[in-house]
């Protein structure tokens, strides 16, 4: 559906993507426009200008597109299909707050001082690819989620009534610049398809259809929109244009013609004098209002509190685009004329704080839980503020603003202002105010109004003006009656005061339907009043009022809430959402208190790297020596939230959404996951052509900074651009997570229902993806809550051998705290020749790094991260980095696992400086840690050098970097270890039993067994021989062989005995490979089937892997195929023993069968079992449905006979399959469960 505007006929609400298109079309070319200002360089003063005046127009634009969907549609299809919008209404805030951020970049380029400088151009080409990026996506998810819903939940009528409220609710001045400016971005057959649509989404009336197509008319062609919506963001402009366009000689006849026809048919008064009776009757509502809300309190009687609060709303909104017109029209006016005069100046009328208070309460969310009474008493408080604070500056605007007008503007010109500011107003709020106005006016006063207006037409748009006219006209004539404007009112305004129908009806014990009987039938001073006896008379029944249907509009006050007063439309959320703590971000100082935040633990790694992943890359156009860290952090980033992505998308989530209120409330996360991916494969591929570009370059041999200028520098900015979009989508995502959806898991799930979603979401993660990320998770969280995950991770996977895996791999490191588990484990897993000689050489180069201090430290602290109003990072200068390295008294709280030199050790350490000849020394260091008893005194700090050294060598992959790391972090242990068994270690190579190849073939080309296909032999730990696998040696052994405790093994190629490793040692066999899979946990070699250890089994199983063709239950602790994804578990059940054969169900590698009853057998033991047997051998249930047999058994009983001594005797039993007592007729054999009907029963 993205971006198919084709079929508007058929849904009107898909008008909508002809604004997604509009979006899409003017953000791409603004950031085309600003790639070649960036690339000109130099100073631009016009075309900041320029682009700042068409994104003000695209932010009001955007603004007013969002508000409708959060007003109009979202509010209707949350009605319909719960729990799908409220992510969408949070994405659209995130993203407003996004301009802010291109408005300062253009505040900067207009003051930068530098005339050749093109890094403020830079910094916006980043700012509008990141709202191009996010403003993209999130119309990509709305396309996918949001679009067909409202297709398939809304007739065609409801479709275009909502459009049309949405059409409605935008200020007049801004729907004549929007509709054409959107036109202009489509095709021909998309225009035609536009107008059409818009034909039939207007209501079927002469005056409106003309209205509409007058906007819309003659502005079809393309132009630039940096002058649209000039008159609604700023006002008049240059008054003085428009003052000389009304008094010039050619306009002076015609001018005096006008003012004497209207003097003579006004009684000579001015047209802005007409304001004054709109003064007066604003005045007096809200007068009689304020008594009305003083009888209510003082009576205690709240059935009228709901009417009251829809008239105060109405007055509201009324008031506030007033104070925009007097704001953006009058007052220029005002300040324009008084230059030459010793009048003040006016800036603003209705200033946001005087009407924040009261809007709050008019709000429907801000006072749930105060009582009737009390929300009365507040009310009357604010309002009297208010109006004391009204009725000053009305009475100043009557004495000095517009009479002053009156007489230094023309006739002409004053009506043009009247007009230009009534344009301000929605066309719905705009009806509806002239309804309530006229009702207060007299006959003459009326006429005056009507004269004055007829005169307009021939100086504006005349549908517009012809329309207004018939509204007057209308209203004063009687003929929208007082029932059909109330009703109008409580349409418009009832849903921000809903909330109270629910507590009225709560306190008063009235009906929703008594309370709008009232709200229709009361008689107080809000009614149309009877200015004259022809008025009363031609009032009209509520029958004869639907005679002027053809003539609604429609109105949403929340949309210009949004936009005009956005601090009071924060309150007012009318979508609910279901945790009291979901509107509350989510800190990280609330670590701990659930097993789900290990999800939060996740966020924080996640969101560090992602940090440094635009730190990084903005420096890596002065720093290639970035590129490989930054290639490993960006591949374990995306390895840890692919995962993560997938374990919510087929866990979490739905488990959630499960519970039945929760339905739907994780789509746009999922979408989110499939589109993000693209991000980083953006990334990935941007890194790829710089690695080839350099590449090419040292091919050539011309690999040197003049020559990787300027394409390597062009590529690093595009890649920053890229690392600074990817950043704010993610953190957007994440963020909104934390406060929709993980306060719903702590809510309304049970600690243990939470530790079993983390279960099941670590059961899908491979051992070989563990031991990618537990080093990354350590090094990117502070030890806290490196305790934190791990504590949680042992507690989930409390049934399994997790923690034995945990220290098999990790050896016991001292970053996991495994000494318990090193105390249990009976496997020494010694350092071999090679990687003794790792550890040796980056030992070595780890201290003299620390020496020379030679390395950089990047800090991701979020102290130096600090970001702006949108969320994007600013990179602190160098010095400053600097001077806040310097400071040693403050200890860094989250440093990188590559870490800084510790500058203490560089002074403890300046003897060596007077070394002569550095060769030399590191030479006689690396001679002397050959020893593995000299790694014995090897401190932390030298450890944490060395490690460093690792993360920064280039010619290092990635998996070659996280097993020399695992051999630094183990060195000590192994070699502690290894000096206590010292003593026991053979000194003199013996010959071993079974030196010799052995062959699975009778031709003996393949090495191997029957049970392995593999290059080599193991030696048994425990009889010191030779065999070709552990099978081989149980066969014939009086014991069990324990391959765990393996550490040798001969090549069947060249017959040498060497370390257990994935390949031959020897350089005569040219590091032949033993065999396509190896565990150096099992010692398992096999060369031709699928192979995977589990590190909740801790053992070598067949099959693909977890998270592809097995999870593994961390409650029955056992790797299950994903169709048992639903199954009954027994604690650690697949620990026991097969029933009939008595062999090890864990360890066996044949299938298993599960009974009904929850216990397990082989499933060959099952079927030769059951050919004699139809009850489980532990618990005596049947194993399967009996029934046919038992209706067999029946058919017997019943044909035999009982002898006469035993006849009418019973025996007591105890039924196997339903566990109840009972009586059964005398039978040698069979008795009959009265319960169940079973005859799996015993005598009891």
């Amino acid at each position: 559906m993205a971006g198919d505007i084709v079929g508007l006929m058929d849904a009107p609400i898909l008008l909508l993507l002809c604004f997604h298109k509009a979006l899409r079309v003017e953000l791409t070319e603004l950031r085309r426009i600003a790639v070649e200002a960036a690339e000109r360089g130099g100073r631009d003063d016009g075309f900041v200008i320029d682009i700042r005046q068409r994104f003000e127009f695209l932010k009001l634009f955007y603004k007013y597109h969002s508000a409708a969907e959060d007003e109009v549609i979202f509010m209707a299809l949350d009605k319909l299909v719960k729990n799908v919008v409220n992510t969408y209404s949070l994405e659209h805030a995130s993203i407003d707050d996004l301009f802010g951020s291109v408005f300062h970049c253009l505040d900067v380029s207009m003051n930068d001082s530098h005339e050749d400088s093109s890094s403020p151009f830079q910094e916006l080409v980043f700012r509008i690819g990141t709202i191009q990026t996010t403003i993209f996506q999130h119309m990509l998810k709305e396309e996918e989620q949001i679009f067909p819903l409202l297709t398939q939940q809304f007739s065609l009528e409801k479709q275009a009534a909502y459009v049309w409220q949405f059409m409605c609710s935008i200020p007049v001045a801004l729907l004549e610049d929007f509709l054409p400016w959107i036109l202009s971005f489509l095709s021909s057959q998309e225009q035609v398809e536009f107008m059409h649509c818009i034909e039939k989404v207007v209501p079927k009336e002469k005056l409106l259809q003309e209205v509409v197509q007058s906007w819309i008319g003659g502005k079809k062609q393309k132009y630039d929109s940096g002058a649209l919506g000039v008159q609604f963001r700023k006002g008049l402009g240059n008054y003085r244009d428009i003052h000389k366009m009304y008094t010039s000689e050619a306009n002076i006849a015609e001018n005096q013609q006008f003012a004497e026809i209207f003097a003579l048919q006004t009684g000579g008064n001015n047209p802005v004098d007409g304001i004054q009776l709109w003064h007066s009757a604003i005045t007096k509502d809200l007068q009689v209002i304020l008594l009305e809300l003083y009888q209510m309190r003082s009576l205690n009687t709240f059935s009228d509190l709901a009417s009251l609060v829809i008239q105060l709303n109405f007055m509201a909104d009324t008031l506030i685009f007033y104070s925009n017109a007097l704001n953006k029209i009058f007052y220029p006016v005002w300040n324009e004329l008084s230059k030459d005069s010793s009048l003040p100046e006016y800036a603003q009328f209705l200033d946001e704080r005087k009407i924040e208070g009261l809007q709050n309460l008019l709000s429907y969310k801000s006072h749930i839980a105060i009582p009737l009474k009390n929300y009365v008493e507040k009310l009357c408080g604010e309002l009297e503020l208010f109006l004391s604070w009204i009725d000053e500056h009305l009475t100043l605007l009557q004495k000095q603003v517009f009479p002053f007008i009156g007489m230094n503007c023309s006739h002409s010109m004053q009506q043009w202002l009247l007009y230009t500011s009534l344009k301000l107003m929605p066309l719905g709020l705009a009806k509806c105010m002239i309804t309530w106005f006229a009702a207060h006016l007299s006959e003459e006063q009326s006429k005056s109004i009507l004269i004055s207006m007829n005169l307009e037409a021939s100086l504006a748009n005349k549908p517009l003006a012809a329309i207004l006219c018939e509204w007057v006209r209308t209203s004063y004539s009687g003929k929208i009656s007082t029932e059909k404007f109330k009703r109008d009112l409580q349409k418009f305004f009832n849903s921000r005061c809903s909330f109270l129908y629910e507590q009225i009806k709560e306190e008063t014990k009235l009906s929703k339907l008594q309370l709008d009987m009232q709200h229709y039938n009361r008689s107080n001073s809000w009614q149309l009043e009877d200015n004259s006896a022809t008025k009363s008379d031609m009032h009209t029944s509520s029958s004869a009022s639907e005679s002027t249907r053809n003539y609604d509009t429609s109105y949403n006050s929340g949309m210009n809430l949004h936009v005009l007063l956005p601090q009071t439309s924060n309150i007012s959320s009318q979508i609910s959402y279901h945790s009291s703590a979901s509107n509350n971000a989510t800190t990280f100082s609330c670590l701990k208190s659930t097993p789900m935040d290990h999800i939060l633990v996740i966020h924080k790694a996640l969101m560090k790297d992602l940090n440094y992943l635009v730190i990084a890359s903005s420096k890596l156009s002065d720093s290639i020596a970035f590129l490989t860290d930054f290639r490993y952090r960006l591949r374990c980033v995306r390895l840890m939230y692919q995962m993560h992505s997938a374990s919510e998308d087929d866990i979490a989530f739905p488990a959630l959404e499960a519970k039945v209120d929760f339905k739907n409330i994780s789509q746009s996360y999922t979408i989110d996951h499939k589109l993000e991916v693209e991000h980083f494969i953006k990334v990935s591929n941007i890194l790829d052509e710089i690695s080839r570009f350099l590449a090419t370059l040292s091919n050539y041999g011309i690999d040197t900074p003049d020559h990787r200028e300027p394409k390597y520098k062009q590529l690093c900015v595009k890649l920053h651009d890229t690392c600074i979009s990817m950043h704010k989508v993610l953190s957007d995502h994440i963020h909104h997570e934390e406060i929709e959806l993980l306060p719903l898991f702590r809510e309304h799930f049970s600690v243990q229902e939470q530790e079993q979603i983390i279960g099941r979401m670590l059961g899908r993660i491979k051992a070989e993806s563990l031991q990618e990320i537990i080093p990354w998770l350590m090094s990117s969280l502070e030890t806290e809550d490196q305790q934190s995950i791990l504590s949680l991770w042992r507690k989930v996977t409390k049934n399994t051998n997790f923690d034995e895996w945990l220290g098999e791999w990790w050896g016991g490191g001292k970053v996991l705290h495994m000494d318990k588990v090193a105390e249990k484990s009976n496997s020494l897993p010694w350092l071999t020749v090679e990687e003794l000689e790792l550890v040796s050489k980056y030992l070595v180069k780890g201290r003299s790094a620390e020496r020379d201090g030679s390395f950089l430290k990047i800090s991701i602290e979020n102290s130096q991260n600090r970001t702006d109003l949108s969320g994007n990072l600013l990179l602190a200068s160098k010095e400053e980095k600097l001077k806040e390295n310097q400071q040693k008294e403050k200890p860094l709280k989250c440093v990188d696992i590559t870490g800084e030199v510790d500058n203490n050790r560089d002074d403890e350490r300046t003897d060596f400086s007077a070394l002569a000849d550095e060769k030399e020394k590191g030479s006689a260091i690396h001679e002397k840690l050959r020893d593995e008893k000299d790694i014995l005194i090897t401190s932390q700090e030298e450890l944490d050098a060395a490690i460093r050294c690792v993360t920064r060598e280039p010619a290092l992959d990635l998996q070659k970097k996280s097993y020399i790391i695992q051999c630094l972090l183990t060195s000590r242990w192994i070699a502690t270890q290894k000096k206590l068994q010292s003593e026991t270690e053979p000194t003199e190579e013996e010959k071993v039993p079974g030196q010799f190849p052995s062959y699975r073939d009778p031709e003996k080309q393949t090495y191997g067994c029957k049970h392995y296909k593999r290059n080599c032999k193991l030696v048994s730990s425990c009889c010191d021989t030779l065999y070709t696998c552990y099978k081989c040696h149980d066969k014939v052994a009086d014991h069990f062989m324990d391959r765990k405790s393996t550490t040798k093994m001969m090549c069947m190629r060249c017959l040498i005995i060497q370390p257990v490793g994935p390949t031959c040692s020897t350089p005569s066999c040219n590091n032949l490979s033993m065999a396509s899979y190896y565990c150096k946990i099992c010692k398992l070699f096999d060369d031709e089937r699928q192979i995977y250890h589990c590190p909740y089994c801790n053992l070598c199983r067949l099959g693909k892997g977890l998270g592809i063709d097995f999870f593994h239950c961390m409650i029955c602790n056992a790797c299950m195929h994903p169709s048992l994804t639903l199954h009954s578990c027994r604690e650690k059940c697949f620990e026991d023993v097969c029933p009939i054969c008595h062999e090890s169900i864990f360890t066996s590698s044949t299938s298993i069968k599960s009974l009904k009853c929850s216990h397990l057998m082989h499933s060959s033991c099952f079927q030769a079992y059951t050919f004699s047997h139809y009850t489980c051998p532990i618990c005596s249930k049947s194993l399967g449905d009996m029934q046919l047999y038992f209706e067999m058994l029946d058919a017997y009983l019943a044909d035999e006979k009982i002898p006469d001594e035993h006849a009418g005797q019973t025996q007591a039993i105890l039924c196997n399959d339903c566990e109840k007592r009972g009586n059964s007729s005398f039978h040698y054999f069979y008795h009959k469960c009265p319960q169940c009907g079973s005859y799996n029963t015993r005598l009891v």
